[in-house]
């Protein structure tokens, strides 16, 4: 374990306790992340008589949601299935098969929050026939696509096409596609030894209330798993450096695009495919929080720098939501991350000759070269519309953010070879404003600028 300095450990460990003893946790577990590794870890308090190790499980709750993400993101990316499918198409027996695959990992698919019946966290789970079967059309709230409204049911849905399309049980779907490749063993629907227990604290009195715990059959993708501090490490390293034996590049960072945002304006708060997004003090964090009775987690990562933190107690509520953030900040304070060396880096002859000043009619932009034969286009000295473009085989390149986003840019040449201009999707960037020798739609007026 790469450790953090000795001051950088007592301040975290104070906030640690701070925590454990104000929230009046029976135990708090926690762990900060960096490069990919564990970095720190505290307990405090106990689980049946002993302090809590990096192998004690927890409940982990609706950070399941992110794992049966990403097996759905592993059927689309080979072929199985298109995110704008109906779920319909893939769980026939579902009556609200018009929401599409995309909206259900986003939330946005206006599904009640909760099944039908009892509260499914804390009673026996049914089979997935029952749990269709007492689905209606009113179990949508929202037309879809309209707002966010999380949605444990989705999840439930989500689930069992996983299952369909795998011919096996979500859950071993996931063990055998995600847990094993990265040395999660530990990580199970089951608890197994050593284990907290689920407790309730007296909202008056410092007297436990045990919790009960269920397979929440249907519902399991929704919340079912248990996992351990070590294990829930290698997932926040997961979800900021991925591991391309569960998932390409590519496909993790379209997972972390924002598709929902939860707080309007501010914009704090937000949902991706499967995942939750989390602004604070400059990091752009992806993860999730979970709660079952008994149990609370949270996992953060920053794609950024690689830092992660996570936090798991056995306790129904309590815990401070800016307890993760906190300890971020802490980290920040004592050991700021120290940015990569710069160095040079070689660049093609015929990609040197396009940097520097473009021009959208009046307005100057610049092109610079990304690593590879990646570029960036941004607006020089005026706001405007700004986007990176990877490169592309055939030669152009595509917009991967802003409004470009998913745009070709097309470098155009003169018959003796010399450029002409960009032509990035009817937009012309020449060298100089309104170049009369490139062809400027609408044309430029004789005699030109006067």
């Amino acid at each position: 374990m790469a450790a953090v300095l000795e001051a950088t450990a007592r301040a975290l460990l104070r906030r640690v306790a701070i925590e454990q003893s104000e929230a009046r946790a029976p135990s708090l577990a926690v762990t900060i992340v960096r490069d990919g590794e564990p970095a720190w870890f505290a307990a405090r308090g106990t689980v049946e008589g002993a302090v809590p190790t990096p192998a004690t499980q927890y409940r982990i709750g609706s950070i399941t949601k992110t794992l049966v993400a990403v097996m759905v993101m592993r059927l689309r990316d080979e072929g199985a299935l298109d995110l704008n499918d109906p779920i319909g198409k893939h769980v026939p027996s579902a009556p609200v098969g018009e929401v599409t695959v995309a909206q259900l990992l986003a939330h946005t698919g206006g599904l009640t929050a909760e099944p039908p019946g009892p509260w499914w966290e804390r009673t026996p789970g049914v089979p997935v026939e029952a749990l269709t079967g007492a689905l209606t059309d009113e179990s949508a709230r929202h037309r879809p696509g309209r707002r966010f409204h999380y949605s444990n049911v989705g999840f439930a849905l989500l689930g069992e096409l996983v299952a369909r399309h795998r011919g096996t049980g979500w859950d071993q779907a996931v063990a055998s596609e995600i847990l094993r490749p990265l040395g999660m063993q530990d990580t199970t629907t089951r608890p197994r030894e050593p284990h907290a227990r689920g407790y309730a604290v007296h909202p008056f009195a410092d007297v436990l209330l045990p919790e009960p715990e269920h397979d929440a059959v249907a519902m399991a993708p929704a919340g079912q798993l248990w996992s351990t501090p070590a294990d829930l490490a290698r997932w926040a390293a997961f979800l900021s450096g991925g591991d391309e034996r569960v998932l390409r590049p590519a496909t993790l960072a379209e997972m972390r695009e924002p598709a929902i945002v939860e707080d309007g304006d501010a914009w704090t708060g937000g949902y991706g495919l499967g995942v939750q997004l989390l602004r604070h003090r400059g990091r752009r964090l992806v993860g999730h929080g979970g709660s079952m009775p008994g149990f609370l987690a949270v996992v953060w990562a920053d794609p950024a720098d690689r830092t992660g933190v996570l936090c798991m107690a056995n306790t129904t509520s309590g815990l401070r939501g800016s307890v993760a953030t906190d300890l971020l900040d802490i980290l920040d304070t004592h050991e700021p991350a120290i940015p990569a060396e710069w160095a040079p880096a070689p660049a093609d002859p015929d990609l040197l000759e396009l940097t520097g000043p473009w021009y959208w009619g009046p307005a100057a932009y610049v092109l610079r070269l990304l690593p590879g034969r990646d570029v960036a286009l941004t607006p020089l000295g005026h706001p405007g519309r700004a986007s990176r473009f990877a490169a592309q085989a055939d030669g152009t390149w595509l917009g991967l953010d802003g409004y470009y986003a998913g745009e070709v840019m097309r470098l155009v040449r003169r018959p003796d070879g010399s450029v002409s201009h960009l032509d990035l999707n009817t937009f012309i960037f020449t060298r100089l404003p309104y170049d009369p020798a490139a062809p400027v739609p609408g044309g430029v007026e004789d005699p030109g600028w006067r």
